[in-house]
């Protein structure tokens, strides 16, 4: 399993970054799919979640409204939209199949970089 995260960088409040995320290594249209985030000395949060064939996603309430999900299971991609960025949204953000999915210790319990998004003035 692997997932190459990019996209991510410096922004100022308010503006937008488009994330992606090449996954490998698994039958990438069968799972549900997720982007989560990670800040220093904090649990990693789900983000956002979209479905096998992409018809329904869920977003995080801090989310909401500002940053959509959507995926491309022909070139087996993950992506995230994030638009009206604020401070608060500075974090790693990583892409996988959502936890949910995920057998601890197995095979897909698989975490990669991720990519920095810093949103400050």
């Amino acid at each position: 399993v692997r997932y190459v995260e990019s996209g991510g960088g410096l922004v100022r409040p308010g503006g937008s970054l488009r994330l992606s995320c090449a996954a490998s290594g698994f039958t990438f249209g069968a799972y549900l799919m997720s982007w989560y985030r990670q800040v220093p000395d904090e649990e990693r949060e789900l983000v956002a979640s979209i479905t096998r064939t992409g018809a329904s996603t869920s977003y995080a309430d801090s989310v909401k409204g500002r940053f959509t999900i959507s995926r491309d299971n022909a070139n087996e991609t993950l992506y995230l939209e994030m638009n009206n960025l604020k401070v608060e949204d500075t974090a790693v953000y990583y892409c996988s199949i959502d936890r949910s999915e995920v057998l601890t210790g197995g095979y897909l319990d698989h975490w990669d970089k991720g990519t920095l998004v810093t949103v400050a003035s």
